[in-house]
Order: structure tokens, then sequence, then C-alpha cells
């Protein structure tokens, strides 16, 4: 790295270096060579800029890491509930109403599936304005870390997902779990309602998880847009799952959760979601812990090891 103030002679030495500064006052020739230009005096900006990218690179992070959960979730969900839980091998004889209603598969109506591609972007977007924390040492892309991290968010979320459509799907069976808390058996409608809740409300809350790497989900506080847009988008969805009306759409029935008195299904979802949420973070501490305490993929910086001061991760 070099850095120049004046010297026209010195631009071939700044064109060759790994990073050429041109400070202020520098000339036209120095500036047309440099890689980066400072338009105020002095050196200190260098470690601004250095804080700001890191602070860029933790975003990026967050949102990668965010992405891929979520697609796990999205994607290894359908693919399972499709093949193993159709919702005609669940029909009750003489006890689920409608059992003509109940599909052979399994599948949400495509509004359903934008509206939560919709949700999560609207979401996602407001990461770019999230508080971060500049590491202290440099940063380097770890891609099979940021798969783990984000395998383990994603595949909890999707194993909750499917064993909450087992529960609702067989909730007219006797001593299911709806029927020991007192909901009571769902119509298909209400089913598909069920899932498209818990599925907007589980991919929100893992963006909370996602976006503090290592650390626990309360340990930084975040931005008041992204706190702004996820509570935006909880609110739309769960709007969206309560009053939608009884229909078909796509020829899959809907019905709202609310339509219902005393279930509270709505609120029962929540509940789950916010349970699973905890346990979601707690297994991405335990999973980045177990990750920089063996080294995984030489993640740790061998000067100054982030794992050995237990402060950050490189």
């Amino acid at each position: 790295m070099r850095h120049d103030r004046h010297g026209v002679n010195d631009a071939p030495a700044l064109k060759r270096a790994d990073v050429g500064i041109a400070v202020a006052g520098a000339t036209d020739a120095a500036r047309a060579a440099a890689d980066i230009i400072l338009t105020q005096e002095g050196l200190g900006t260098i470690v601004l800029g250095i804080e700001v990218s890191r602070c860029i690179f933790a975003r990026m992070k967050s949102f990668l890491t965010y992405r891929v959960a979520a697609t796990l979730q999205l994607l290894t969900f359908f693919f399972i509930a499709v093949f193993a839980f159709p919702p005609a091998k669940y029909v009750t004889p003489f006890i689920t109403p409608n059992p003509e209603q109940w599909p052979s598969f399994f599948s949400l109506p495509v509004i359903y599936l934008m509206i939560i591609t919709i949700i999560n972007d609207g979401t996602l977007i407001s990461v770019g304005y999230d508080h971060a924390v500049p590491s202290r040492y440099p940063e380097r892309w770890v891609l099979p870390v940021l798969f783990m991290v984000s395998a383990a968010l994603g595949l909890l979320a999707c194993l909750s997902s499917l064993l909450l459509l087992y529960y609702s799907l067989s909730s007219w069976e006797p001593g299911n779990l709806f029927q020991v808390l007192g909901i009571g058996g769902l119509t298909y409608g209400q089913v598909v309602n069920v899932m498209f809740l818990k599925v907007a409300v589980s991919d929100v809350l893992t963006l909370f998880s996602a976006r503090t790497s290592h650390q626990f989900f309360f340990q930084r506080k975040p931005h008041f847009v992204l706190l702004g847009c996820a509570l935006g988008a909880l609110s739309l969805s769960t709007l969206l799952a309560l009053v939608w009306p009884c229909g078909t759409l796509d020829n899959i029935p809907v019905c709202g959760l609310g339509y219902e008195k005393g279930q509270k299904i709505a609120l029962w979802v929540w509940l789950y979601c916010f349970i699973v949420f905890i346990v979601q973070d707690l297994v991405k501490v335990a999973t980045w812990r177990i990750i920089l305490r063996n080294n995984l993929f030489n993640v740790n910086n061998e000067v100054q090891s982030p794992a050995k001061k237990g402060k950050e991760h490189p």
C-alpha cells in the first residue's frame, strides 16, 4: 500500500501498488493512478473506511445466512410435505367434515407463496439499515461455515413446520395435541391457513437470529427500520391468515383462522413459532461454538484467534 500527496513521479508506484492511496491535494496524475482517493486531510479517514467496509461485510453475511436458511426451509418443507403428508390419509371416517375437500397431496395456493416471498424480501431489504459491529480482524468469506449455520437455522424451522403440519392434518384423531389443548379439529381450509401463518412468521423471526451471527438474538439491538419492517410483515401475514375469506384458491380450500370463535388457532401458532425461534437461536449459537472450538474449515484467525479471545468471529 502506498499513499501520495503531491508528486507526479509517484504515479507509477501508486499504479503498481496493491492499494494505492492519494490523499487530499494530490496531483491529477496521482489521483488517476490511485485506487483510493481521500477527500479530507490526513490518513485517519482510512480507519473510518475500514470500519464501514467491515460493517457492510457483516450485513452481507446476515443477508446470505438468512436467505439460505429461508430457502432451505421453504424448499425442504414443501418437498417433504408433498410426498410424506397426503391430507386424504388423515381423514377420520364419520368425524372429519367434508372429507372430499381433503386432497391427495398438500400444497399452498400460489397467491400464498407469492405473499410469503414478498413479505420475506421486503423485510430482508431492511438488513441494509441494520446495526452492525465491525470485526476487530480482517474479514474473509468462509462459505462452508455460512452454509452450516444457515442449514441449522433452516432445517430446524423446516422440522417444526412438518411437525405442525402433522398435528394439523390429524387434528380430528382422539388424543391429538389439538384435542388435548382444546382447539379441536380443523377443516382443511384452516390447515392451509395455519401452515401459511407458520411459514410466514417463522421466516421473519429467523432473520432476527441470522443477523446476530454467533451471538444470541437479544445481544444486538436491531435498527428501527428493520424492526418496523418485521412488525409490518408479521402483522400483515397474521391479518391475512385471520380474515381470508373461506372458499377455494387454485382448487385448494382456504379459510381464515378468525371465523371459529373459541379456537384461537392463530394465537397457538404464534406461541409455537416463538418457542421454535428460541430453540432455533440456541441451536445457532451452539453450532457457532462447535465450529469455533474445533476450528472447522480453519475458520479461526491464525493471529489473535477470535475463538481464543471469545470476542469476535472471523
